[in-house]
């Protein structure tokens, strides 16, 4: 655009102007393309970065095969959640309190660990940490660490295609929950196996977790959360089983659910417009800060997944104070110069409305 601009100028003040802001863009694109190589080669790993070389195959699709053991098991899943809310104005307030920390620590076992921690490497966790947060996902039920870290990378390296384990362009039923229901589209098992987990596997806490992973979810996702209740406070085991354990679960994947759906579809695209996910401030709210997602596409080894720091983020507050108590060291972040700079390049100019 600058190069037609200047050619149709006849004044060499236009010209010159013109010269000087097509080396700043240029300037910037270096350095924003610089920063991208720098902290992925820090991290040491780039598989979770968008492969613009990736095609979908032609021809028609494989046909929809459907997992019918996840199908019943989700059915009955919900209903029990149902069920459970039917149950609040019954249960004691210890219980309600119990519940909302169980889903608290479950999400951090999501966010802080295999997400941010685990398959982005945005910061580095001391043992005890990393203990912690693999306690924390075993209570959440939502794969072991290591399948989890491989699905997310997949998405990441190749988001909106079919490699994408829960491609929204697919749909919102299928990016929510549909993709659990169906196996996989082969492109997705293909690059999920060449994929470099090397890390992953060499981490003894996640390893340990993967081997005993059925296990710990009996015993950290429903057993423990429905013991407590009926054990320190006598509630009704039924109510301490629905409430505590089956809602908590139930409402923490839809939470995690709408990243890969409503966080793919309602917002604007202030930092790259050419890329599908979104900002959705009401998707943070209920996943712990991890629904600025135009942002976190954009920048993915950033720890905070968005550049307004606490804001809709107890994940990044959680994060600093593991750093303040020297648990957690090393937080990856992108400047506010390339940010800005991305956001006047790519974004959808939403930005300047704040």
């Amino acid at each position: 655009v600058s190069k037609e601009f200047s050619s149709a100028s006849s004044t060499t003040t236009v010209g010159t102007i013109t010269s000087r802001v097509t080396r700043n863009v240029d300037a910037v694109m270096e350095k924003d393309l610089l920063n991208h190589q720098d902290l992925a080669g820090d991290r040491g790993m780039v598989d979770d970065i968008f492969d613009e070389t990736y095609r979908e195959k032609e021809g028609p699709k494989p046909p929809m095969r459907y997992v019918w053991r996840n199908i019943i098991l989700m059915s009955l899943l919900h209903l029990g959640a149902i069920f459970g809310l039917m149950l609040i104005p019954s249960a004691k307030i210890q219980t309600l309190a119990w519940a909302v920390l169980c889903f608290l620590v479950s999400a951090l076992g999501i966010t802080a660990g295999s997400h941010r921690l685990w398959s982005h490497r945005s910061y580095k966790a001391t043992l005890p940490l990393r203990i912690f947060l693999t306690i924390a996902n075993s209570v959440a039920f939502q794969n072991d660490i290591y399948e989890w870290v491989r699905d997310h990378r997949v998405h990441h390296k190749f988001s909106e295609t079919d490699a994408d384990p829960h491609n929204a362009m697919r749909g919102f039923f299928f990016s929510h929950i549909g993709w659990l229901l169906v196996r996989k589209h082969p492109d997705v098992i293909e690059k999920g196996q060449k994929l470099d987990l090397s890390d992953i596997k060499a981490d003894k806490v996640v390893m340990f977790q993967r081997r005993y992973y059925k296990p710990s979810v009996v015993l950290l996702c429903f057993t423990l959360p429905t013991v407590v209740p009926w054990y320190f406070w006598d509630e009704s085991i039924i109510i301490s089983f629905f409430i505590p354990a089956i809602l908590r679960y139930a409402i923490g994947l839809n939470a995690t659910w709408l990243v890969n759906s409503a966080a793919h579809m309602f917002g604007n695209r202030p930092y790259d417009q050419h890329i599908n996910p979104r900002e959705n401030p009401l998707v943070s709210l209920g996943a712990l800060g991890e629904g600025f997602h135009n942002y976190h596409h954009t920048f993915p080894y950033d720890y905070s997944t968005s550049e307004f720091g606490w804001r809709f983020n107890l994940t990044t507050a959680f994060i600093d104070l593991m750093c303040l108590l020297g648990l957690a060291s090393d937080r990856k972040k992108v400047s506010k110069e390339v940010i800005l700079a991305r956001k006047m390049r790519t974004g959808d100019g939403s930005h300047k409305s704040g």
